[in-house]
């Protein structure tokens, strides 16, 4: 519960415009989608990767893929992997499934692939499987501010 409180806390001293709302289980964007009666595309994926032994964020759009040789080129490393379920949990609080597309709250950076701007509005588990946050994708870049790359494939 204390990820989706500091995620509110965030939105609402930014005095963001969000819908929240408890759904089914979810834990695949696909899975996601169809209970949220979402686009996937929509739908916002955090990954949480470690390179040169820095753990980061890579948010993309709920439809693609990542293109691991292009992220490799963009952070300029050739030592690059998914953080472990465990790793994850640690740094984030979050399962794998349930991590939101907010690294600023954990420290760490944010990476998102510029095929997310295809949607006005994304959506996302908010730090549990059954509870989604629904948000302006603008709204979401102005809290985040995350570092734009292209590195998405599908």
């Amino acid at each position: 519960m204390a990820v989706l409180e500091d995620i509110r806390k965030l939105l609402d001293y930014n005095k963001v415009v969000y819908k929240c709302w408890t759904h089914p289980d979810c834990g695949t964007s696909e899975e996601g989608a169809s209970v949220r009666g979402t686009p996937l595309m929509a739908g916002a994926k955090a990954l949480v990767f470690r390179s040169e032994g820095a753990f980061a964020m890579l948010v993309i759009s709920g439809d693609k893929q990542v293109d691991w040789s292009a992220l490799r080129r963009v952070l300029r490393t050739k030592s690059l992997s998914l953080a472990t379920p465990e790793e994850a949990f640690q740094i984030t609080g979050c399962r794998i499934g349930s991590i939101p597309p907010f690294g600023n709250l954990f420290n760490i950076p944010v990476y998102v692939d510029k095929s997310l701007w295809r949607n006005e509005m994304i959506y996302f588990n908010a730090g549990r499987h059954d509870t989604s946050i629904g948000m302006n994708i603008d709204d979401w870049d102005r809290v985040v501010r995350p570092i734009r790359v292209s590195v998405a494939q599908g």
